[in-house]
């Protein structure tokens, strides 16, 4: 008695692989999606905690601190009046506080406008360039920024 070879003929495998390119093909938009999608929530998570870890220093160090967002990059930067003399005061202009900090990995994110919020011992803050309100944006996607006069920072997606 003979018995057949068992397998898969071409055909049966040209299906199969056909089924995979095109479930590939639908899911590779929502893959790209997915991930500029968490590159904007990280810069706006970037974003919100450097405003807030700026106010806390303000109340902390007891000087004005300062937070300079720029259209044309991705960092910001920090300063801030800082203590000096005897008796200790806080100086009269801005320097500062170390270099430039990144906020977001990729050039397709940006914000609205250039925006320096002003950060004041009693917890208080106010916008020297710009508005309290600004957003952040990747393509379609955005995420709009509101600051309250007392730091309190509120995101929407939209």
């Amino acid at each position: 008695m003979l018995s057949r070879a068992r397998g898969f003929t071409l055909l049966e495998l040209v299906i199969v692989v056909a089924i995979v390119l095109l479930i590939m093909a639908m899911a590779a938009p929502l893959a790209r999606n997915m991930v500029r999608n968490y590159r904007l929530n990280a810069a706006a998570s970037s974003v919100a905690g450097a405003i807030q870890s700026t106010r806390y220093q303000a109340i902390m160090v007891g000087c004005p601190y300062t937070l300079a967002l720029t259209t044309n990059s991705l960092n910001y930067q920090i300063a801030t009046q800082a203590i000096t003399g005897t008796p200790p005061a806080c100086a009269t202009s801005y320097s500062n506080v170390g270099t430039a900090v990144p906020w977001a990995t990729t050039n397709e994110i940006a914000i609205s406008a250039n925006t320096t919020l002003q950060f004041n011992p009693s917890g208080t803050v106010s916008a020297t360039t710009g508005a309290l309100n600004f957003d952040l944006t990747l393509g379609t996607m955005k995420k709009s920024f509101t600051v309250s006069g007392v730091g309190n920072v509120d995101i929407v997606s939209k």
